[in-house]
């Protein structure tokens, strides 16, 4: 049986995600954003916590991380990077280390830059990523502890997973990230398109996520800083310079 992903509103605009492995019963939180809703939705569904995966270390996504530990006895998988900073953590994974879900093998991505130590994880098999806030549907994380040049080739790594991937992000910022997309790049047909999709969705309060790579890769400005037109509109001359020239304006915009 295929693996199944729980994902539920909680706190103020983050997803929960539970990823359920029906063959050999295991559950992994991805993240922690809130230990009573995780506790929650695992119990109607019928799950039992074993696992949880940490992106990185900001509260609203490894707060949760003791209470879920003490509840259910499930291991603590962290970034290597930002390990310090983060409750209960039994092993710590970087770039080209592997975890598993039962049988499932979830490759571990260096994306550096939201923090320095954030990580994804990639569920080939299942054609799955969780990315945490180093992505999100037409935009990316603010890039807090990091450079431009690190988090262009975070974003990178992730522009190189199939496209058909679908990508799992923490956060319902989707059409606000619309509106800067549109502003940075007003002539992309495709990206007109699925802001309108996004609004739909929102007026009726549908998520926006997951969505799959290769929309984003046509739509996304913060992973078409490598295209031509974007560096000419945004002056940068080469995809680190653009990014940094887009990541600059989305945080004032």
């Amino acid at each position: 049986m295929a693996l199944e992903v729980h994902q539920f509103p909680c706190l103020s605009d983050n997803y929960g995600f539970l990823l359920n492995d029906p063959d050999s019963g295991e559950t992994v939180c991805i993240d922690t954003p809130d230990a009573a809703a995780y506790l929650r939705e695992a119990a109607a569904k019928g799950w039992t916590i074993t696992q949880i995966w940490n992106t990185h270390w900001h509260p609203d996504h490894a707060g949760g991380n003791e209470a879920i530990k003490a509840a259910t006895g499930a291991t603590v998988t962290a970034p290597t990077g930002d390990a310090a900073k983060i409750a209960g953590v039994d092993r710590t994974v970087a770039q080209g280390d592997r975890v598993w879900i039962g049988a499932y093998e979830a490759q571990v991505i260096d994306v550096g830059g939201h923090t320095l130590g954030h990580i994804a994880y990639h569920l080939p098999a299942a054609a799955i990523a969780f990315v945490g806030d180093a992505l999100f549907a037409l935009g990316c994380g603010r890039m807090f502890e990091g450079t431009p040049r690190q988090f262009w080739a975070s974003l990178s790594r992730l522009k190189a997973l199939p496209g058909e991937t679908l990508i799992y992000c923490a956060h319902e910022y989707t059409a606000s990230n619309a509106r800067f997309a549109l502003h940075a790049d007003p002539d992309n047909a495709a990206l007109r398109e699925y802001a309108d999709e996004i609004a739909a969705r929102r007026a009726i309060d549908a998520p926006t996520v997951p969505g799959r790579l290769d929309r984003e890769l046509a739509t996304n400005p913060f992973l078409r800083a490598d295209d031509p037109a974007l560096q000419a509109r945004w002056g940068g001359g080469d995809a680190v310079a653009t990014f940094a020239a887009l990541r600059g304006a989305k945080d004032t915009f």
